[in-house]
């Protein structure tokens, strides 16, 4: 018979190895805790960090500066923000795979571009000559590339058919399959920390070595282990959801990996071997953790944690918004207003002790961001509610 996690079990765990009961006193400690760093929203990378440490501060430092943390494409055809000596597993294990699919679904959209030549032949080139142009800059904007490598701006049909049709160049498609490779990486943005202009930079200019090649099936093993230390008990549907590989993937993975089973809730559950022990339930509190933070963005079955809040706090695509944390589960959402206030709605009877760390948590939140003012990409209906 399987041991039996409870969800107060699964919660302490929660709590604890994701770095919302004790904070930490480091930048990478709090992505190596939790994996990898959702990257599609820039904010989320600093907000998620800044949550989890005991002195808030963005992730700038360790991007940018010491570059222990690298912004790459990973999990699901997502960017994340993970740490530099992860990227190798993450490229090999995620990121190969999405190059090569890219890459096929761009050979397609060039058939509308009408080249007469051989398109695997000349995407192969603008590859290497917009490549080639990068290591001459060492670091450059896609417009900068598109005027060394004229080839960028060559027009290709989206959406032929719909209404939304449009022609756009090919610039940014080269260059994600570029960083998709592992050969570029995005540096420093123009301007704040809530910039999406990135620049580009070789690989092997920013990161010590570049991000060396990894075999595929042992890469996976590796996440699949750092995933469930962080995320474990989980199930192989949640395991297969998070990284988006295929089942015979997850299957070999785990094959290696050797994992214990356990039971949440009636439901067959995985852990790592020898994790299986209960863990000391940490003291309540509270977390405002922005959108697409990791840690609810971590599991296909959310009900343990979100509870029937998921029609207020998730847009219509499935992405979560800023949400307010009690105990190791979500109790509501929240939202800055352009005031800078932290405006927040619970959405459920958390107590007295929960209400008084949530309110310290939003005045704490409000004075760390000064004059910043966050509007996440994806708007959900509590979010939307708070400010108006």
């Amino acid at each position: 018979m399987s041991t039996r996690m409870t969800t107060g079990q699964r919660r302490a765990r929660l709590m604890t190895r994701h770095l919302l009961a004790a904070p930490a006193t480091d930048v990478t400690e709090v992505a190596e805790s939790l994996v990898a760093l959702h990257a599609t929203d820039p904010a989320t990378v600093h907000l998620s960090v800044a949550a989890r440490l005991r002195k808030p501060v963005t992730a700038e430092h360790a991007l940018y500066e010491e570059r222990t943390l690298v912004r790459m494409l990973g999990m699901r055809r997502t960017v994340f923000v993970v740490p530099a000596a992860l990227a190798p597993v993450v490229q090999a294990a995620c990121a190969d795979d999405i190059a090569r699919k890219q890459r096929k679904l761009l050979l397609q959209h060039l058939a509308t571009a009408e080249l007469d030549t051989d398109l695997d032949r000349w995407l192969a080139e603008v590859e290497e000559g917009a490549f080639a142009a990068l290591c001459k800059r060492g670091a450059a904007h896609a417009q900068q590339l598109a005027d060394d490598e004229p080839r960028l701006r060559t027009q290709i049909l989206m959406s032929q058919g719909k209404p939304y049709e449009a022609r756009t160049y090919v610039t940014n498609r080269v260059l994600f399959l570029l960083a998709a490779q592992g050969r570029i990486v995005r540096g420093r943005p123009r301007g704040s920390w809530l910039s999406t202009q990135y620049s580009w930079v070789p690989a092997d200019s920013w990161l010590p070595g570049g991000i060396p090649a990894l075999p595929a099936e042992e890469a996976r093993v590796e996440l699949a282990r750092r995933w469930l230390r962080a995320f474990g008990p989980a199930t192989v549907e949640d395991l297969k959801w998070w990284t988006g590989w295929t089942a015979t993937q997850v299957k070999k993975a785990l094959t290696v990996l050797a994992p214990a089973e356990v039971d949440i809730d009636g439901r067959p559950a995985i852990v790592l071997p020898g994790d299986v022990e209960p863990v000391t339930a940490p003291e309540p509190a509270a977390a405002l953790l922005p959108a697409l933070d990791p840690t609810p963005m971590g599991w296909l079955g959310r009900d343990w944690y979100l509870g029937a809040h998921q029609a207020e706090l998730f847009d219509r695509t499935g992405n979560i918004g800023p949400t307010v944390w009690w105990d190791g589960r979500i109790v509501g959402g929240w939202a800055q207003r352009p005031d800078g206030e932290i405006a927040y709605r619970l959405l459920e009877d958390a107590g007295a002790d929960a209400e008084a760390a949530i309110a310290r948590k939003a005045d704490q939140l409000r004075e760390w961001l000064g004059a910043v003012r966050i509007a996440p990409k994806f708007r959900t209906p509590v979010e939307q509610a708070l400010l108006t």
